[in-house]
């Protein structure tokens, strides 16, 4: 088995990852290599980081940053709160179940940019527009995950709360939620993601400023290191926000056990000594979870 790299030495390793990337970029494009794919027509690196630096000193591309930001958290804040409060009631109410259910499902196969002609129709400005196609995106996938996550949880957490007198509330916020965040944030990383798909799709069709709406001029007039700077730009931000939620999301699940991706012998656990030590032990940790529950 390979031992584990230090710290320092995985990021060094990424480093060196993206750097033979782009290194592979500047000889494709410098080259003009055409080998089936053209890279002929791509811009080398050093032209889009010509380009990156102009339009940093330029107060465009800060407009464009600020509005998509603005964009995408307004939505995904919204998708947020109203998608695990949806997906709560569906799975602990058959009556929300019943009423919700069908139209969520008969919606939600339909994909969000689909719903561009119905914004600019509902909604008396191109931003509102915009935000609700971010909202619609994030949305289901934050709705079906809590509903997995909240009917995956074990009855017997809710039975004890029941028992030492808590209601359906005390149950709802130290049972329901608590158990369901694991799931509750796996929905949430997918849905940041699929909103930035969507509202840069958004910006680029009915937007006036934005990344996506600059990114989208660059091409109309032939400006293709300008579209690499504008994708650049995206995966940088979706990626930063996407990192936002997974660290929120470790620091809310504290109390979870966590994994190692390093692989290797596992140590053996101790065997116990005789069957009533492992009795009264195991008898001592539901009486600890039952008083975490209360």
């Amino acid at each position: 088995m390979s031992r584990p790299l230090p710290k320092a030495g995985r990021y060094a390793l990424r480093a060196a990852s993206l750097a033979v990337a782009l290194g592979l970029w500047q000889l494709l494009t410098s080259l003009d290599i055409d080998l089936w794919l053209r890279f002929s027509q791509f811009p080398t690196v050093t032209d889009v980081a010509r380009t990156f630096a102009d339009r940093l000193t330029g107060p465009d591309y800060w407009t464009d940053l600020t509005d998509s930001l603005a964009r995408i958290l307004t939505g995904f804040l919204l998708a947020a709160v109203l998608g695990v409060a949806t997906g709560v009631l569906i799975a602990r109410s058959r009556l929300a179940e019943d009423l919700l259910g069908p139209v969520l499902e008969v919606v939600r196969p339909i994909p969000a940019i689909a719903l561009v002609p119905v914004a600019i129709l509902l909604f008396p400005s191109n931003e509102q527009g915009i935000v609700f196609i971010t909202f619609a995106a994030a949305f289901f996938p934050v709705l079906v995950s809590t509903r997995h996550a909240v009917r995956a949880l074990t009855p017997v957490w809710e039975e004890a709360v029941q028992t030492m007198g808590g209601g359906r509330w005390r149950i709802l916020a130290s049972v329901v939620l608590p158990g369901a965040l694991p799931g509750i944030f796996g929905g949430l990383s997918v849905g940041i993601g699929v909103s930035w798909i969507c509202v840069i799709s958004a910006e680029m069709i009915s937007g006036q400023y934005g990344v996506g709406y600059r990114t989208w001029q660059d091409y109309t007039v032939v400006d293709y290191a300008g579209v690499f700077v504008g994708m650049v730009t995206i995966g940088v931000l979706g990626w930063l926000t996407s990192t936002a939620v997974e660290l929120l999301g470790r620091r809310l699940t504290r109390w979870l056990p966590r994994t190692s991706s390093v692989t290797g012998p596992r140590p053996k656990a101790p065997r116990a000594a005789t069957t009533p030590l492992r009795s009264a032990t195991t008898s001592e940790a539901g009486e600890a979870r039952h008083e975490h529950l209360v």
